[in-house]
């Protein structure tokens, strides 16, 4: 059970796919349209259940309780060792030759 004032995430659905634009993708019109937005809980909830939230900005939204503590789960990627060949390339080019260590 998460706690009133926890920082949380919740998600709604903004848009079905039968109610997606005609000019989008066929992909795409076959998922939903989500919205995820943090925030503090306004009062004790279940994941899964509906609750609402207060966001940093002040506006208080309700949606499905997905996650407590959000963090960040993205990144750059893995290590592409071609984009180091040219970026030594182009420091090269602009300032020379330098020896490497």
């Amino acid at each position: 059970m998460s706690k009133k004032g926890d920082w949380v995430l919740l998600q709604n659905i903004i848009l079905k796919p039968d109610q997606r634009a005609p000019q989008v993708p066929e992909d795409t019109k076959q998922v939903p349209l989500i919205q995820w937005v943090k925030g503090w809980l306004t009062q004790d909830a279940q994941m899964g259940q509906e609750a609402s939230a207060t966001t940093r900005t002040g506006r208080v939204i309700k949606g499905t309780l997905v996650e407590e503590a959000p963090a960040y789960h993205h990144s750059f990627g893995q290590f592409i060792p071609e984009l180091l060949q040219v970026q030594e390339s182009i420091k090269a080019a602009m300032w020379g030759e330098e020896e490497q260590a």
